[in-house]
């Protein structure tokens, strides 16, 4: 018999067992039982061919409607090209060799299973040399020991690579499924009665086998309940373990710095900043440390609640930091605060105010001298308020007596870069932290993915913000529209007006090999000399990267701040904090390349004075794909909260656990954060009890094995820490 734990080489053989490791990261009967179907397909019904992606394995069910045979025209021998149809939509596919076979087994008005990788020949979408299983069992392409998996009503299509496709991970499963053994369930009985599941065996055979939609609904729902439970028994303990440490308390002070910097402000604070200042100043009053997420739109105020809970800690004899993920932002944080400071930003200057504190600036690339000076104001005291990059939470950086933690656009940081900063108080102390971001969130993304901290939210949307139109340029299918683009940047220019050019890659790199059939990503440095040379030549051109040395992104940041510049060619280094209001055009290369937050915060670069803003998306992603849609929808709307939503439902949710999107296999293979807020709900408030009575579950270790099947030892280790 078979337990979840059992390797799978004694079972599947190593040549299998070795295949399914190196191509889907599958070892163990548990790897393969929880690499679920990604979607069903009904004996006759075709596959939507609309919405694929180039460059994903794709696996189709489709019918026969065009073969054709004709010679290499460089080389000798065949190629077979086959059209298939969902009825709908059109497939390309074509086979190298051995064309007779393919002839006799690929019969007009046949219907099959087809699996390869989707690229693009001639504007088309097309699969080269696909694998296939043809589901006619009449003629001579019957196979017995495959077709046994197609013959219930209900089809299972696998997450597949080249090598390894549906019907071969099919077989696995059916061989491991026959042999399971019902080991003790994880889940504890009560919580399988009182929501009535059905038990983990039973689950993973309606997953992979499913008798009818009922099993298969079943299965998924217990499924979706066990993912759900082990990331919120995850961020049960965090929190436990967060609360548990104390926190330097940093009650506000009558008549010091915070007072004397509200009656300077020259504006009101909007009702929504107030409210959420009162939050945060309870919070930072209190001995448990503040882990507190405050989301809000471009321009809502985040950098002035933001400094109003710094000063407050400042008050109280502290410092605070504040988290910037680039150089740039770091930079401009720092000029910003100083600003808005004014005076009480001066200290150890002539002309400072009584209570003034110190605003110093700590980076990657400052000069030996330059870094000397900030990490000694760190590490004595001097400075109340310290920016940086992610430079802040290395060990070599020390602070006399850190209360307070601010992270800007929490998007770039993961849980792990954040509980590298719980360490950083004085005497055992956690220094509060404040999480901001400008990508709205939503509800149930904000309960999974920062299920360690409370949310905030400023909806008071920018005021005098001017519109922002988006077009998308396709110029695989338009190639003269491109020319316009480089119109429409000189019409800004004649104007008066700046310009931002966005390229994916920088370009002084090899490009990656990732990108298998797909071009490399157009770079800055690249782009930059053949429109210094051709479309834009004669406007004044200013190159920006992250590898820049910062002294150089700064002049050339303030030179465009200035007007001294017409264009600006830039990476994502521009995507958030950067505000210049006369640059009024926008134009992203490759827009395909990025995401759909990603584009948001870009464009929201620009519109940001008197005059509406432009923004012109080009790309040469195909009409019909998925990629067409992220950007269509970007194209559609310029509301924050309905295009989070959106670029949720598009892309893979991902390790949500990680630092980054890491490539690794997903935590989430069936739980939609979107679709199961009410699962996930209740999974946090089940799993609040259980940590609340066993921190450590020790009393449960089916639970601590379903959460160590989500966290991997690294993984585990620093939560463990944290």
């Amino acid at each position: 018999m078979t337990v979840l734990s059992d390797k799978l080489t004694s079972l599947l053989g190593a040549k299998t067992a070795t295949a399914l490791g190196e191509a889907l990261d599958i070892h163990t009967v548990a790897d393969l039982l929880r690499h679920y179907p990604r979607r069903y397909a009904e004996r006759g019904e075709l596959t939507n061919i609309a919405g694929l992606e180039i460059g994903e394995h794709a696996t189709v069910m489709a019918r026969i409607e065009k073969v054709n045979k004709r010679r290499m025209r460089n080389k000798p021998g065949w190629i077979v090209e086959m059209t298939i149809t969902d009825g709908q939509r059109r497939l390309e596919c074509a086979f190298f060799g051995n064309a007779h076979q393919r002839e006799r087994e690929l019969q007009l008005g046949k219907t099959g299973l087809f699996a390869g990788k989707v690229t693009a020949f001639r504007n088309k979408l097309q699969l080269a040399n696909p694998e296939y299983q043809m589901l006619d069992t009449t003629g001579d392409s019957a196979d017995g020991s495959t077709l046994d998996d197609f013959l219930g009503a209900i089809i299972p299509v696998y997450p597949a690579a080249s090598g390894m496709p549906s019907w071969s991970i099919a077989r696995c499963v059916r061989q491991v499924l026959d042999t399971l053994e019902r080991e003790d369930d994880p889940m504890p009985q009560e919580l399988l009665q009182r929501y009535g599941f059905v038990e983990l065996f039973d689950a993973l055979h309606g997953i992979h086998r499913p008798q009818d939609q009922g099993a298969l609904e079943a299965a998924r729902e217990r499924l979706k309940w066990d993912e759900a439970m082990a990331i919120q028994l995850i961020f049960a303990q965090r929190r436990q373990s967060a609360v548990s440490r104390p926190a330097p308390a940093c009650p506000a002070k009558p008549g010091g710095i915070l007072e004397s910097f509200d009656k300077r402000l020259p504006f009101d604070l909007t009702s929504g900043q107030r409210e959420v200042g009162d939050q945060i100043a309870a919070d930072l009053s209190g001995e448990h440390p503040m882990n507190r997420l405050l989301q809000g739109e471009v321009g809502s105020g985040k950098t002035v609640v933001a400094l109003r809970a710094m000063l407050q800690v400042v008050d109280a004899g502290r410092q605070a930091a504040m988290l910037a993920p680039t150089e740039v932002l770091a930079s401009q944080h720092a000029r910003s605060l100083r600003e808005m400071l004014g005076e009480l930003g001066q200290a150890g200057e002539l002309g400072a105010a009584d209570d003034a504190t110190k605003v110093t600036l700590l980076t990657g690339s400052m000069s030996a001298k330059e870094r000397k000076q900030a990490l000694l104001d760190a590490a004595s005291g001097a400075a109340g308020i310290v920016v940086g990059t992610h430079a802040l939470i290395q060990d070599t950086v020390s602070f006399a007596d850190l209360g307070f933690v601010v992270v800007d656009e929490q998007h770039r940081f993961g849980v792990e870069q954040r509980d590298a900063l719980r360490t950083r108080g004085a005497d055992g102390t956690s220094p509060h932290v404040l999480v901001m971001t400008a990508t709205p969130i939503p509800r149930t993304v904000a309960m999974t993915v920062y299920g360690d901290l409370e949310t905030s939210a400023l909806r008071v949307m920018p005021v005098g913000r001017s519109p922002i139109s988006t077009t998308v340029v396709p110029v695989a299918e338009k190639p003269a529209w491109l020319d316009r683009v480089w119109q429409r940047v000189r019409e800004e220019v004649e104007k008066g007006h700046q310009a931002y050019i966005v390229c994916p890659r920088i370009g002084d790199e090899p490009p990656s090999d990732k990108n298998g059939d797909k071009r490399p990503p157009l770079a800055v440095l690249d782009v930059a000399e053949e429109l210094a040379a051709g479309p834009l030549s004669g406007l004044r051109l200013g190159i920006l990267h992250g590898r820049l040395p910062a002294d150089d992104k700064d002049a050339v940041m303030r030179a465009f701040a200035a007007g001294k510049l017409d264009v600006l060619v830039a990476t994502t280094v521009i995507e958030v904090g950067v505000n210049v209001p006369n640059a009024t055009a926008m134009v992203i290369m490759d827009a395909d390349r990025f995401g759909v937050s990603q584009l948001h915060q870009l464009r929201g670069r620009v519109g940001r004075g008197s005059v509406a803003g432009l923004c012109l998306l080009v790309t040469e992603a195909i009409d019909g794909t998925s990629t067409r849609e992220r950007l269509a929808a970007v194209e559609s709307t310029t509301d924050g909260f309905e295009l989070s939503r959106l670029d949720l439902e598009l892309r893979r949710e991902g390790d949500i656990l990680g630092a980054a999107q890491s490539g690794t296999r997903s935590s989430l293979k069936l739980l939609s954060l979107l679709q199961d807020e009410e699962t996930i709900a209740e999974a946090r408030l089940r799993a609040q009890e259980i940590v609340a009575g066993d921190p450590g579950l020790t009393g449960h270790p089916g639970l601590a094995q379903l959460v160590a099947s989500v966290v991997d030892d690294a993984r585990a280790e620093y939560l463990e820490k944290s």
